[in-house]
């Protein structure tokens, strides 16, 4: 039996150390395990949460009254160019542990703080890269706790979606195919240079808020609308990347709604551009 800890804070999960406690907690480290959390959730009616590096969410300022699933399952191992890996695993590390081994298709993910779960959730990408572009199959667990394999064939992804997002249940595992490549841990340094030079790393946040309209990007369209700076509350619009809101004082979730909100209206108002939200919301129901 899995051991739960109640009202367990979320803040300490998230890349933006915001939200309230989960009714319920429990951590996974095997795929056996992320089927008992779910079948547990499935028989005592509960609804339920993955969570993996707590970035690109925002928990509520009540957290969630439900289970919450720390999702730790990080085995990684590697056949030639095919990369087997655990949904809790750091994509970042993946991405610059693969270039290091001269393997091409993840140097963006260097950078990237979210986990492989989470990447493969969202379709991840940056630098014109996409998680689906080296994904070849996803191991996933159902909410009754029957894990399916899913090859890359089967499944639909565009820009930061995934058929994931419309599934009830976890991902467990992924496989990636890459390329023998000698400029890969060279091109992954490149990227990581110009995203801490461009991104605020050192600050609370959880990655860019909002989807780029197509053709467009998100950052430029704010910071054009002289955004950059702007609070609410605790929260702030990044004054180096417009893209982020960062937690500068004790913000809250409320904070961030807000001013990602205040954001989406004046770029409509003063360019005519609707914004998509990319940071997923959690609410606490």
């Amino acid at each position: 039996m899995l051991p739960f800890q109640k009202n367990k804070s979320l803040k300490h999960l998230s890349t933006f150390k915001i939200g309230g406690n989960a009714r319920l907690f429990t951590e996974v480290s095997t795929i056996e395990e992320l089927q008992s959390a779910l079948s547990y959730a499935e028989r005592e009616g509960l609804s339920f949460l993955l969570v993996g590096k707590g970035s690109n969410s925002l928990f509520h300022d009540r957290g969630f009254n439900g289970l919450v699933i720390h999702n730790k399952i990080s085995f990684f191992d590697v056949k030639g160019t095919e990369i087997s890996v655990g949904a809790g695993y750091s994509f970042s590390l993946l991405g610059a542990k693969t270039a290091k081994s001269c393997l091409s298709g993840l140097e963006f993910a260097a950078g990237i703080p979210g986990s492989v779960g989470g990447a493969v959730f969202m379709n991840a990408g940056a630098n014109g890269g996409e998680t689906a572009d080296a994904l070849t199959e996803v191991t996933f667990v159902t909410r009754e706790g029957t894990i399916q394999t899913f090859s890359r064939e089967e499944l639909y992804f565009s820009y930061r979606k995934s058929p994931f997002q419309n599934m009830l249940g976890g991902i467990a595992a992924a496989r990636f195919s890459l390329s023998p490549s000698n400029d890969a841990r060279k091109t992954q340094k490149e990227i990581i240079s110009y995203r801490t030079k461009t991104q605020p790393y050192s600050d609370l946040s959880c990655g860019c808020v909002f989807r780029n309209p197509e053709g467009k990007s998100a950052g430029a369209l704010i910071e054009k609308c002289g955004l950059k700076g702007v609070r609410k509350g605790g929260a702030e619009v990044s004054t180096l990347h417009a893209n982020f809101i960062v937690n500068r004082v004790d913000a809250t979730a409320e904070d961030v709604v807000a001013l990602a909100q205040h954001v989406q209206e004046s770029v409509k108002r003063d360019a005519g551009v609707e914004l998509e939200m990319e940071l997923r919301t959690i609410p606490y129901e």
